[in-house]
């Protein structure tokens, strides 16, 4: 279904990493602000701190890579509309080696103080390991318990992560809501352009064009422009 913002009322994007916010829901995003509606962005690790382990990533690390990762967090959220952004310092590709609990009660304390309405996170079968550690982390701080404020869980897909986990390894994504984000497409690429040392060049998914593509693609299978796509866990009307 083509999702409409008539019955919402705040929103909370809670991703593992600066950037997912922008590949996974930057368009959304810019289009609930135009409407009226406060976004909230959270990060949950630190986004650079694994990387002097990793000879894949050819990008820095340490403080100074920390510091500019949070202050393109900070334009791009600028750029797309969002009413705050805060970063968590949780270790980088290494979620799992934290208890899910505390991962839980921070996304819980985040819960509490935007009471959301609508929450936007990562997907169950995304191929990063701080991705599903997020998505796990809350779903369960999303329980649907009596006066809960979510009514409505979404889970977003992240180029580069989601679409690189071989079939039959995880849960499939198969996104069953959509938003139209034609108006808001160069919004999202603007967005995207702060982050430009954690861009890739074309044909990588994580390049410019690819975050395009896909965003034309998804709009193309529900009739519009541009669109993003999503996997609905919970709709409370």
């Amino acid at each position: 279904m083509v999702s409409s913002t008539t019955r919402l009322s705040s929103i909370l994007v809670i991703a593992a990493h600066p950037d997912d916010e922008v590949l996974g829901c930057g368009g959304s995003i810019a289009r609930f602000a135009a409407s009226g509606l406060p976004v909230h962005l959270a990060f949950m690790a630190d986004g650079v701190n694994s990387r002097a382990h990793n000879p894949v990533e050819d990008i820095s690390s340490g403080p100074l890579a920390l510091g500019c990762r949070r202050s393109a967090a900070e334009r791009a959220a600028t750029i797309l509309g969002a009413a705050s952004v805060s970063f968590d310092e949780l270790p980088d590709n290494r979620l799992d080696s934290i208890p899910l609990l505390e991962i839980i009660q921070r996304v819980e304390a985040l819960i509490k103080e935007y009471r959301p309405t609508t929450v936007l996170t990562h997907h169950a079968g995304d191929l990063n390991v701080d991705h599903r550690c997020v998505h796990q982390a809350v779903v369960t701080a999303c329980r649907p318990q009596r006066g809960h404020s979510v009514r409505t869980l979404l889970s977003f897909e992240v180029p580069s992560s989601t679409e690189w986990q071989p079939p039959g390894t995880d849960a499939l994504f198969a996104p069953n809501w959509f938003v139209d984000i034609s108006a808001t497409l160069e919004q999202k690429l603007a967005a995207l352009d702060a982050y430009a040392e954690e861009l890739r060049d074309w044909p990588h998914p994580r390049s410019r064009q690819g975050v395009e593509h896909l965003a034309r693609w998804r709009g193309a299978t529900v009739g519009c422009e541009a669109a993003e796509a999503f996997v609905l866990a919970r709709h409370l009307s």
